[in-house]
């Protein structure tokens, strides 16, 4: 069974730097897509970004476009969202994500897998 796990989630101040990270098991296959999606109070999830099989990335939302970055660490089977010059309107959970297939998908109720989430909370 395939399981994500989210970690590095917490209290950032506005403007700074946080790193998540997302350890998954259980592949069955080397097909998959990954990415990050995220919750913020009272609003629907939103697709943050996903890379797919071929490492190609995709964008969900445009306000986080070159202030966030995610990664893939193969070896160790751990996908990372570097968070840079967050803001208040970054707080959220945030979700790890996987379906297998060669492509992200243009929603995120397409996305099969999901782990728990980790909060990210942006304030002074």
């Amino acid at each position: 069974q395939l399981q994500l796990v989210e970690s590095g989630g917490g209290l950032v101040q506005p403007g700074g730097s946080l790193r998540l990270s997302c350890a998954a098991s259980g592949f069955t296959s080397p097909y998959y897509a990954i990415g990050w999606f995220r919750q913020a109070p009272g609003k629907e999830r939103e697709g943050v970004q996903c890379l797919n099989s071929w490492g190609h990335l995709t964008y969900y939302t445009d306000s986080t476009k070159g202030r966030f970055t995610i990664s893939r660490d193969n070896a160790k089977n751990t996908v990372y969202l570097q968070i840079n010059s967050a803001n208040p309107e970054d707080t959220a959970v945030y979700y790890c994500a996987a379906r297998y297939g060669t492509s992200c998908p243009d929603v995120w109720t397409a996305m099969n897998y999901w782990g728990k989430g980790t909060l990210v909370t942006v304030s002074s």
